[in-house]
């Protein structure tokens, strides 16, 4: 069995990467799942009725900071420290992060531990749905949780807050890049949250997530990748900061990035669930300038 030129254990690892790991000690296995409530999918029941053998649930709404009004936001340090502890995830040990979509929310685990300045973490390519259409081992058992300590360094570049992204905006420091659907970003589609205005960041670029997908839900290569971005227009010589609606899926274009080699990005945490509420921010509609 070859290994997939996708295999890179700080980014993004193939199905069969997992399957010849799986039982590696050191490995830990996180099920990302997360959808919008109009997806009508309960993460939840489904890890609890099958998933990856040793997988733990990472619940990205209850691994959050609760104390914002935005939703997912990234959890404090001691929070993730202790949440992981209690998953049994620590120093020392290889990260696989997957999701029942493909790759949607998995990222923003991998964002997440990146943030806390962990780097031994990939997302499973294909995540859930291929590693089920290749006839691969599930399991309904929860893992044997043995504690591990966990050293976190957290890499404050990694995030933006709504002052940084509205500073950018006007001095256009950076590119911001939106990855919700174009009808969303020209504005033309309601958001999924009530009270949100319609549109995007003025001078935003639109590179809806899924453009960085394959069909079969793979991330594309390198190479495709850097023409997706090129050709909706983002200058790759600038910083990047990823937007969406509430910061899951900005993480999949972040994770992009990083696969072609672009490490000066951030993440747009609070998102347009954020910019989209103050009155006072400007909006955009249409298409990107």
């Amino acid at each position: 069995m070859t290994p997939s030129p996708a295999d890179d254990p700080t980014t993004l690892v193939s199905t069969d990467w997992l399957a010849r790991h799986l039982r590696d000690p050191d490995l830990r296995i996180l099920d990302a799942s997360w959808y919008l409530p109009t997806q009508n999918r309960d993460a939840k029941a489904e890890y609890d009725r099958a998933h990856i053998p040793g997988a733990r649930f990472f619940d990205i709404d209850e691994i959050s900071d609760q104390r914002s009004a935005l939703p997912h936001m990234a959890p404090p340090v001691e929070k993730f420290m202790s949440r992981m502890r209690a998953m049994g995830v620590g120093d020392g040990h290889q990260v696989v992060v997957y999701d029942g979509a493909g790759i949607f929310s998995a990222p923003r685990v991998w964002w997440t531990f990146r943030l806390m300045g962990k780097t031994d973490i990939a997302v499973l390519d294909g995540g859930l749905p291929k590693w089920l259409a290749e006839g691969r081992e599930t399991e309904d058992l929860p893992p044997v949780i043995r504690d591990r300590h966990m050293t976190v360094q957290r890499q404050a570049g990694l995030v933006k807050d709504v002052t940084q992204v509205a500073h950018a905006a006007k001095l256009k420091q950076a590119e911001i890049i939106d990855a919700r659907g174009a009808a969303r970003f020209r504005g033309e589609a309601p958001e999924p949250r009530p009270g949100l205005r319609s549109g995007h960041i003025p001078g935003s670029k639109n590179v809806p997530y899924t453009d960085v997908l394959n069909a079969d839900g793979t991330m594309k290569s390198p190479a495709a990748l850097k023409a997706v971005f090129e050709a909706a227009g983002v200058d790759l010589a600038k910083p990047a900061i990823t937007s969406c609606g509430s910061g899951v899926t900005a993480a999949v274009l972040a994770l992009a990035l990083e696969r072609i080699g672009h490490r000066n990005w951030s993440l747009y945490d609070g998102s347009w669930a954020e910019w989209g509420m103050y009155e006072d921010l400007k909006v955009e509609k249409g298409p990107q300038a």
